[in-house]
């Protein structure tokens, strides 16, 4: 499996997107990560807006160089 890389992230950002392209993107992270972590900041019960961070290291490829953001 390709590992996940540095230029991926920024697709997180990506805007408008659906909630599938987003939980497609949130698994490959999970799945290339060596541990993670997540944190609820915030919710809305009245809205339904919520803020969710997401904490982890990534699990790299040593033979496949990363560039920075």
């Amino acid at each position: 499996m390709p590992r996940f890389r540095f230029q991926n992230l920024t697709q997180i950002e990506k805007s408008p997107t659906s909630p599938a392209a987003l939980q497609s993107r949130f698994t490959e992270i999970l799945m290339n990560s060596s541990a993670c972590r997540a944190k609820v900041e915030a919710i809305n019960p009245t809205t339904g807006e919520y803020r969710i961070v997401l904490q982890g290291t990534l699990d790299w490829d040593e033979n496949t160089p990363q560039t920075n953001l």
